[in-house]
């Protein structure tokens, strides 16, 4: 076996175990009938998972299935609609558990694969590159969700809510979407902003997070300009679309403007700005910090509660 298959091999060794097929039950006028299917994985020593909230929305029941084929049940223990995130808890004896990466160290080029149940096929295993860190996208509910990684890795309905998985066998994102017409092009939430919803999900059962209506892209700022205005780091999130009847489009931003730091932190990563508008303290007006052409620009900006 060449190198490459073998470190595939290994990886999926250690990381299968904790991946689950998720069945969806609602009731209807004969009872509880099949409403779908979808994937997961355990992260943590009591059986909590994650998955997407569009797979277990409003599920009367569910079961899972772990590659063994031992079944258990399963409950919702919280879910974000706007991020598509779920976290449910597994009653299973004996599981794995996934060990949780960081996605703020990934590089465009590098090599990830998905896990997952892709048209009722258990447990299958797609390779690919990483193509685009630190997007915005919109949900099935409307909503932005930030710090979204793009990939080349094929993905199928079923694939939904299973794994992104760095050579390391680390979790570095969660598999939400295909992108319909799209070859090669296939979305999933970066893991450490799924760890910061769980977080409040495992808490209070429910997502606080302030809202902006900005579409970003991290992008790199160039040496020059690093060294001209004194900042910190390599990057900044590029402004790609300003959302309608949103505190930005009430500001003075314009898209384009390249944000390096809100309420007077830098941020390269959206995961720092989406870590900020998790705190209810952030609902005053703040100041914004842009590169527009050859000028650093201080603007104010007042976030709202999303739910608004």
């Amino acid at each position: 076996m060449d190198i490459i298959s073998e470190l595939i091999v290994k990886t999926v060794d250690r990381i299968k175990d904790a991946v689950v097929k998720i069945d969806v039950f609602k009731k209807s006028n004969k009872g509880l009938k099949p409403a779908g299917s979808g994937s997961g994985f355990i992260f943590s020593s009591d059986g909590m998972a994650f998955t997407n909230s569009h797979v277990v929305h409003k599920a009367d029941k569910l079961n899972v299935t772990l590659l063994n084929g031992a079944a258990a049940a399963a409950e919702l223990v919280g879910e974000d609609p706007d991020n598509d995130l779920a976290v449910i808890k597994v009653f299973a004896n004996e599981h794995s558990v996934s060990k949780l990466g960081s996605s703020e160290e990934l590089r465009i080029g590098q090599y990830v694969m998905a896990l997952g149940n892709p048209l009722g096929y258990q447990h299958s295993v797609t390779t690919g590159v990483v193509s685009g860190l630190g997007r915005t996208i919109r949900s099935q509910s409307g909503k932005l969700i930030d710090n979204v990684i793009q990939s080349d890795v094929m993905l199928n309905p079923g694939n939904s809510g299973g794994p992104l998985v760095s050579m390391e066998a680390e979790v570095i994102g969660i598999n939400t979407a295909m992108i319909r017409g799209g070859q090669g092009l296939s979305l999933s939430i970066a893991i450490d902003t799924a760890k910061e919803i769980a977080s409040q999900l495992i808490r209070t059962g429910k997502v606080f997070k302030a809202y902006l209506g900005l579409m970003l892209q991290e992008v790199a700022i160039p040496i020059k300009s690093l060294r001209h205005f004194a900042l910190t780091g390599k990057k900044g999130l590029f402004i790609t679309k300003i959302e309608k009847e949103s505190p930005a489009s009430w500001s003075q931003l314009q898209e384009g403007d390249v944000i390096v730091s809100f309420n007077d932190k830098r941020v390269e990563h959206i995961h720092g700005l989406f870590r900020q508008l998790g705190d209810r303290k952030i609902l005053k007006m703040v100041d914004i910090e842009v590169l527009r052409y050859n000028k650093k620009l201080l603007l104010p900006i007042t976030p709202v509660n999303r739910a608004a």
